[in-house]
């Protein structure tokens, strides 16, 4: 019998590990668009440029990224760590750079004071085949085609962020906030096709007539289960509650019945549930004020980028969504 095979695994049971790319944790807009110019005009030179910009910056720190305040926040909850115990939350930066051209990264987490131990520097490669070998419940990028390739393999929940807000909010210090739509994150897709293919009046019938049978997982329900399981292991450590979830769902009566009575399924209970019936999301987003929001639809996205951070949830690559 593997003993370390067992402890890795408990281990992932107990503690929370966060996936990121550098561009996702770091604002690195200016060096992306300089290696995207010089691939267009000469793809033989364009790694080079792009490794001469990043020595030459290294010592310039780098601006927050769209995943900054949730990396912050979760690492923040690291202070109430039992010395006995796993450690609650563990982040893992997770690159396309080279250890060479990754240093002013590493540089503006030393200033930032982030205690992050585990890093992947692929130098151009695919990161997603090591997602599994760190244990990852949740993997953040700013590259369409890895969140997709992680989505599609079932590996963990992905998402693919958005620009940082046009004004970031006073992010809450003491408290982690994730807010997550529910139908195509949460839960499956079944009843979003419903209805986007017969409309809402047989949505509404379906999920009526269907509300003591559960809905099938999403891609984000372990790590709901996760987080669920991380607000017990915090219980009563801090001076307020240190995790709190919100859904932020565009159904409203009478389809909410079926979500409430399939979490309690799950056995678990958000903190706060928001049934908005179709009204604007980022109004209840900006009040809740997430450190990160997770959805499908860039309907919703858009506008609550704006406010929060947020993160598309790529649908599955043979899901009929995508032809929507």
């Amino acid at each position: 019998m593997n003993l370390s095979k067992i402890r890795m695994n408990t281990k992932r049971l107990d503690t929370l590990v966060v996936g990121i790319s550098a561009t996702a944790l770091f604002d690195l807009g200016v060096a992306d668009r300089l290696f995207k110019s010089a691939r267009q005009s000469n793809p033989e030179t364009a790694v080079e440029i792009y490794r001469q910009h990043m020595m030459e910056n290294e010592e310039i720190l780098l601006q927050p990224g769209t995943g900054y305040p949730l990396v912050r926040a979760l690492l923040g909850l690291n202070n109430y760590h039992l010395a006995d115990e796993q450690p609650l939350v563990e982040v893992v930066v997770m690159s396309r750079n080279s250890s060479d051209t990754a240093i002013r990264v590493l540089n503006s987490i030393r200033h930032e004071g982030f205690k992050i131990e585990r890093l992947a520097f692929t130098a151009g490669d695919a990161v997603v085949p090591y997602i599994d070998a760190f244990g990852v419940d949740l993997f953040l990028t700013t590259n369409p085609d890895d969140a997709q390739k992680v989505i599609d393999s079932r590996a963990c929940a992905a998402a693919i962020v958005t620009a940082p807000p046009e004004s970031a909010p006073k992010w809450h210090s003491d408290q982690v906030r994730i807010a997550f739509d529910g139908d195509a994150v949460l839960f499956d897709e079944s009843s979003e096709l419903v209805f986007k293919t017969q409309g809402i009046s047989i949505f509404h019938q379906e999920e009526d007539s269907k509300q003591d049978i559960p809905l099938e997982e999403g891609p984000y329900a372990n790590l709901l289960r996760k987080l669920s399981h991380l607000q017990q292991r915090l219980k009563g450590r801090g001076e307020r509650q240190l995790v709190r979830i919100a859904l932020v769902t565009s159904r409203g009566s009478p389809a909410e019945m079926r979500v409430i009575k399939t979490l309690r399924h799950w056995g678990i209970c958000v903190d706060e549930s928001f049934f908005l019936g179709g009204a604007r999301k980022e109004r209840v987003l900006t009040v809740f004020n997430p450190h990160i929001f997770f959805d499908d639809q860039m309907v919703h996205l858009e506008p609550a980028s704006k406010v929060v951070p947020a993160g598309r949830v790529p649908y599955p690559i043979n899901s009929p969504l995508n032809d929507d």
